[in-house]
């Protein structure tokens, strides 16, 4: 059993989507981020750094944070979603690192200067927003004969999506990026997808451009 600390934010998101489509059992356990509680002692315990999210593996007694690891992790455990030939392997591992690296905290900066607070600084909202549309053309570009990111699902492609679902708070134009728009549509349809972007037991589904 993988105890699953987490909240409905991207980086959460990853990780309960990488739990249903391994198919390992998991138990939910709700982190408000709103309300300070990865501030709370029981959740330091389980990572010294207060950031959802985090698992325990009961099975094997390993408590691991930093969302990258744990989608390593459970590729190893589950033997699925990264291959094991060299050449895709590490295409997998480099795609998650530029997810980790940039894509993801580009993305969250756009969203704070350009949705949540929209007119706080127009040089930052700038800054972030070409660097967001210069990574989407990175992941179009990516995907212009493939599929998938690695062109077989992977990893790389749980780690990539959640962020890319937040593309109306980034004020990015999906239309601009149809390699990326298809590709993030195909992932939507996904039973597994949805079961995972909904925990912790909220009813919000991923937004769908128009």
């Amino acid at each position: 059993m993988i105890e699953l600390y987490t909240w409905n934010t991207s980086n959460g998101r990853k990780i309960s989507i990488a739990l249903e489509e391994m198919e390992l059992p998991y138990k939910v356990h709700p982190i408000n981020i709103y309300e300070g509680e990865q501030f709370s002692d029981a959740f330091t315990k389980v990572t010294p750094n207060n950031k959802i999210p985090a698992i325990r593996d009961s099975e094997t007694g390993l408590t691991i944070f930093e969302s990258g690891a744990i989608l390593f992790y459970l590729a190893e455990k589950s033997g699925r979603f990264l291959a094991t030939d060299p050449a895709t392997r590490w295409a997998t591992i480099q795609w998650l690192m530029w997810q980790m690296g940039g894509f993801g905290p580009i993305l969250g900066q756009t969203a704070h200067f350009m949705h949540y607070n929209a007119g706080a600084s127009d040089y930052s909202a700038e800054r972030f927003s070409k660097e967001a549309q210069r990574l989407y053309s990175v992941l179009d570009g990516q995907l212009s004969d493939r599929e998938y990111i690695v062109g077989e699902y992977s990893i790389a492609d749980m780690a990539v999506w959640p962020w890319t679902s937040r593309f109306e708070h980034q004020k990015i134009d999906l239309d601009a990026y149809p390699n990326v728009r298809e590709w993030y549509l195909r992932i939507a349809e996904r039973p597994a997808v949805l079961k995972g972007y909904a925990v912790p037991g909220t009813a919000e589904r991923p937004a769908i451009p128009r």
